[in-house]
């Protein structure tokens, strides 16, 4: 059974804020490592569990976690909302935003091409965590002669206060949509993704046409510190989940004090395409008791059959506890390509009858109390 990353020494980055500048202060954390035992009597009673939890409770208890300070941001009037930004520029009234940076964010080895991108929006365009911005590139459509491209939405990948903590900038998880001559299987990049291509290509300075934000399913709820997030990502998928996870974990923001757990299951093709994976590891170090993190790479790893593992995988690996996290109160939240969503909800069919419960009953509880949301594409 896989860990969560405990037992491996990882590599991090933290940007610390100064005045005017951003300084990346990198480090590698101590290695840990735990025998596996089903059951320790010197554990707590009623933590009678599985190894993933002994584990934690080890890790709470024995490590004096070197928890980095947090970032100021600003303006905390972003915190003064009761309701979130929507639609504040329009297809027909776009904002026209700046290129801060572009940077491919994929090792040599990951299939295509995944950037990220920052937009300097000057605080005119501001966002909650779990919204989108829609993008239009430059150039008309060809499909309606005369006429603009059609608006092609990107969740944010950045807090409120974006990758430079002043509400100035948002970031974008951008994969280029590489196009595959049938016939000859060589790439025709006359047929590229147009937006995706354009933000992939773009430099800084470039202008960008953006609309926006919208969506209210994947915002984080925050009405209690304490409570569990589930995040389910492929991909870029994982764009609103940073931006969760950078407000819980690295952000210094006064009016939200995260205490629950946030877990992270990430389903990628291999190794040099996990994103973000840098930050990610610096949560599940500093926070251990806050912080899981779970990955599944098809090309790597093999589920119990002997098969791909895929995050449905993860999800059924760790079902009894996602179950009953859920029956308390748990959130879960699901983004990435469309097609995730069928192999998701077989597993969680699956599951649910397996422990005796109807899996369409709980799903219509489950939104119904508002815990389940799903943003796919």
């Amino acid at each position: 059974m896989a860990t969560s990353g405990f037992n491996q020494g990882v590599s991090a980055t933290l940007p610390i804020k100064t005045d005017h500048s951003v300084k990346i202060l990198r480090f590698k954390s101590h290695n840990l490592s735990f025998e596996k035992k089903s059951w320790d009597p010197t554990l707590p009673t009623g933590l009678k569990t599985n190894t993933r939890s002994i584990n934690t409770y080890r890790i709470c208890m024995s490590v004096q976690q070197a928890r980095a300070p947090k970032v100021a941001v600003s303006p905390l009037e972003f915190e003064d909302a009761k309701d979130p930004p929507l639609n504040t520029f329009k297809p027909k009234e776009p904002y026209t935003a700046t290129i801060v940076s572009v940077e491919r964010i994929v090792g040599p080895k990951a299939p295509g091409e995944t950037c990220h991108v920052v937009i300097d929006h000057g605080g005119n365009a501001p966002y909650w965590e779990g919204q989108s911005y829609g993008v239009i590139p430059p150039g008309k459509n060809p499909k309606k002669p005369g006429n603009p491209h059609n608006v092609r939405l990107y969740s944010i990948a950045s807090t409120r206060y974006g990758d430079s903590f002043d509400g100035k900038t948002a970031s974008l998880c951008v994969r280029r949509a590489v196009y595959y001559d049938p016939e000859t299987g060589k790439e025709d990049s006359s047929k590229n993704g147009i937006c995706s291509n354009f933000l992939c290509n773009s430099k800084p300075g470039d202008k960008v046409t953006i609309t926006g934000p919208s969506g209210k399913i994947m915002l984080l709820p925050e009405d209690d510190p304490k409570a569990t997030h589930i995040m389910i990502a492929t991909g870029t998928g994982v764009a609103p989940f940073r931006g969760y996870l950078r407000r819980m974990f690295m952000e210094s923001v006064p009016t939200f004090k995260f205490n629950g757990l946030a877990w992270l299951f990430l389903g990628v093709a291999n190794s040099d395409s996990l994103l973000y994976d840098d930050e990610f590891s610096k949560y599940l170090s500093d926070y251990p008791c806050n912080f899981r993190y779970d990955r599944a790479l098809s090309r790597e790893h093999k589920n119990k059959t002997g098969g791909k593992m895929y995050v449905q995988d993860k999800i059924e690996e760790y079902s009894d506890e996602i179950f009953k996290l859920l029956d308390e109160g748990a959130h879960i939240y699901f983004c990435g390509l469309r097609g995730m969503m069928p192999g998701i909800q077989d597993t969680l069919k699956r599951v649910a009858e397996r422990r005796g419960e109807n899996w369409d009953e709980k799903l219509s509880q489950l939104k119904k109390n508002k815990q389940f949301h799903v943003e796919v594409y």
